[in-house]
């Protein structure tokens, strides 16, 4: 594992990490989605501070999470049932 020590700028202050180096431009892409989406908001609501931009694209990347993350169960679950159906047809098919 090959670590690397990044700081990265959110919502204007600079967090360091120690992060695996393959996933650099991953995390420096998130914190520029971050930013730009806190931009979005501050354009758009009214707010007391940074704090609650944060926390509105917290609750909007969390929600996007769990829908991805319920759409892949039921994809899953979608494959499953597929692959029962097929290894059905190819236990007749074998038995004849």
């Amino acid at each position: 594992m090959d670590e690397l020590s990044i700081s990265l700028p959110v919502a204007e202050r600079i967090y360091r990490l120690a992060i695996e180096k393959e996933h650099e431009e991953l995390f420096r892409k998130a914190a520029k989605l971050i930013d730009k989406r806190i931009k979005d908001y501050s354009a758009s609501y009214a707010y007391k501070d940074k704090q609650d931009l944060l926390a509105m694209v917290a609750l909007e990347y969390a929600t996007s999470f769990l829908q991805n993350e319920q759409l892949l169960s039921e994809n899953e679950t979608q494959w499953e049932l597929k692959l029962l159906e097929m290894d059905r047809t190819l236990d007749v098919q074998l038995k004849d």
